[in-house]
């Protein structure tokens, strides 16, 4: 292989032939990028010129053109250059690439949506604003449900909730949906809000803990009979959210206890209302505001 002719005839590249200038012109790049990667060591040189210019050969221009590819394919120079000198594997280079690539594409969606969202409705700015400062996140609604859920309650049960009650973002958001997530955003960092709603700690934590597993249960049973369109019903869900409750309450689980039960409000309108907005972002999936209202309503038919 030969790349320019240099005085006296045709080169090499198995030697140190090429000029900064000529090592640049086959490499397809600026004369300043040779001398900047060789400032950094990207390049190996295989020597210099009597009169002490930088001579490259055929593995400074592999070299080159390797960093060259890679950077247009737009990973950073440390990156290509952790690729190129065999330090990091290209399948993991390029992993950790597509996740940002798509990590960026989300983020575009999102703005795109907000500014979809905004048009549709103008009077929603300060609230679309403030959720949208930075990239969706659900810090605040963990943040929410830990200001709701019991002070007493064992950390790790709480953990276990906070996990199971937070909402799916979407990766492409209907402006409806950056909406719903903007009026969530607010509703979480309403410090107020939640302290009104913080449910009671009562006075046994281990009864408070039985509560909580067992509706946990009681929940998830019922998703799956949300799952199968199965219409709100006496059944497992149901017997085990009323077995929860009245092992938290010291009581028999009988027809009286039920009655009692039905007519308990037991979410607050901020609980509700966050689950209603939930529902938007889920667009249509089941979430376990609507286990909740299935249980209640299945609780109900049973009288």
């Amino acid at each position: 292989m030969t790349v320019g002719t240099p005085p006296g005839g045709e080169t090499s590249l198995t030697e140190a032939s090429l000029t900064i200038g000529m090592l640049a012109e086959a490499g397809g790049v600026s004369v300043k990028t040779v001398r900047y990667y060789s400032d950094q060591g990207l390049l190996p040189g295989a020597g210099r010129s009597t009169g002490g210019h930088r001579r490259y050969g055929a593995a400074d221009l592999a070299r080159l053109r390797e960093l060259r590819g890679l950077r247009a394919l737009g990973l950073s120079l440390p990156t290509a250059a952790e690729v190129a000198r065999g330090e990091l594997p290209l399948e993991r280079a390029l992993a950790a690439e597509r996740a940002e690539v798509a990590r960026q594409l989300a983020e575009l969606r999102w703005r795109e949506a907000a500014l979809a969202a905004l048009a549709k409705a103008p009077d929603r700015l300060p609230v679309l604003g403030a959720a949208l400062q930075g990239p969706p996140t659900l810090d605040p609604f963990a943040a929410f449900w830990r200001r709701v859920l019991p002070v007493r309650l064992p950390s790790g049960l709480k953990s276990a909730i906070v996990d199971a009650v937070l909402p799916d973002l979407p990766t492409d958001p209907t402006p409806d949906q950056v909406l719903a997530y903007a009026e969530l955003h607010a509703l979480a960092n309403d410090r107020a809000l939640a302290a009104a709603a913080r449910t009671p700690a009562g006075k046994d934590p281990a009864r408070l803990a039985l509560v909580y597993q067992g509706a946990d249960e009681a929940y998830r049973l019922a998703l799956a009979e949300l799952a199968r369109g199965a219409e709100p019903a006496p059944g497992q869900a149901l017997d085990c959210y009323v077995a929860a409750f009245a092992r938290g309450a010291g009581r028999t689980d009988d027809a009286a206890f039920r009655r009692e039960l039905t007519g308990l409000r037991l979410t607050h309108p901020a609980v509700d209302r966050y689950w209603s907005l939930v529902g938007v972002l889920h667009d249509g999936r089941p979430t376990m505001g609507d286990a909740h209202d299935w249980i209640t309503a299945a609780l109900r038919s049973a009288r």
